[in-house]
């Protein structure tokens, strides 16, 4: 086995943290061998100003490493999975997905402990189309403000800008050290969140070695969750251009999965949950996929 490897990733303060993350689980899972961090500019990092949904291409804070990835100069990529498209470079495959911390959205605001205390006309930031469909539902005179960058921008924006309240994913709070600034974290009822949302993946080379050794770092649960999330978005299609939310939760063997779907952000949203055992995840699957296109 080779000594030295590679870790691939964004160089958002975020993501160098859920690489550090991966990186001293294989240090203490080998530690005669040695792991370096590669920092690699995306597309995504490259764009702040502009909403996502409306730069028009997938894979935007992935598409570098994966390159990266293909000729070599990496070994392993490291992403957040609601990052990665449902349709991996050829080549490639998800290696390994990491426990999965609470996949759900949650409430920064200098004022309001919750999203039901909101008042009507509330600016709220957030940059998704997802959140904006379901809190548009919601309440549809709530004001919704661009809002991109780091989690401490965003922050930082919220005070400056005399926001009413922020959306951020719990996970990326909670690793960045900001948990004590959440106000409320969001009921699946109130807000589904992104497929992968929560998850940390490894992706590689269809690789024998690069895969047997980071196998022990899968997680089979979170693995499944993410799985299931990821098949019913890539039946749909689409990506940040979609308002779409779903979410898998395993519990011993029972499956319960949740989506949120508007035709726009402005359009119906329709919220949909089927559960059922883990065994008969392709009938619950073809059972949402049913009420989503009906």
């Amino acid at each position: 086995m080779k000594q030295t490897w590679i870790l691939g990733t964004r160089g958002s303060r975020l993501a160098l943290t859920q690489t550090e993350i991966v990186k001293s689980r294989l240090c203490a899972r080998y530690p005669s061998l040695s792991f370096e961090v590669r920092v690699i500019k995306t597309t995504g990092d490259s764009v702040w100003n502009t909403p996502l949904y409306l730069i028009g291409e997938k894979g935007l804070f992935v598409k570098e490493i994966e390159e990266a990835l293909v000729r070599g100069e990496i070994d392993l990529a490291v992403h957040s999975m609601k990052d990665l498209p449902t349709e991996l470079a050829e080549g490639l495959t998800l290696g390994a997905v990491l426990e999965r911390e609470d996949p759900r959205d949650s409430l920064l605001s200098l004022t309001f402990d919750s999203l039901d205390a909101l008042p009507d006309g509330a600016r709220i930031g957030t940059s998704s189309m997802r959140r904006q469909a379901q809190l548009m539902d919601l309440n549809r005179t709530f004001t919704i403000e661009p809002l991109r960058g780091n989690v401490d921008t965003r922050l930082r924006k919220l005070r400056e800008q005399g926001l009413d309240a922020i959306i951020l994913a719990w996970a990326g709070v909670k690793r960045m050290g900001f948990a004590d600034q959440v106000k409320q974290i969001l009921p699946m009822d109130l807000m589904v969140p992104a497929g992968g949302q929560g998850a940390i993946g490894i992706e590689t080379l269809r690789e024998e070695q690069v895969l047997d050794l980071v196998a022990p770092l899968d997680h089979a649960a979170s693995a499944f969750e993410v799985h299931v999330e990821r098949k019913i978005q890539r039946s749909l299609g689409g990506g940040c251009s979609v308002p779409f939310g779903v979410n898998a939760t395993l519990s011993d063997h029972e499956l319960v999965i949740r989506t949120a779907y508007a035709a726009g952000c402005d359009g119906h949203l329709a919220r949909h949950k089927v559960l059922g055992l883990k065994k008969d995840e392709e009938a619950l699957i073809a059972e949402m996929l049913k009420l989503l296109v009906s």
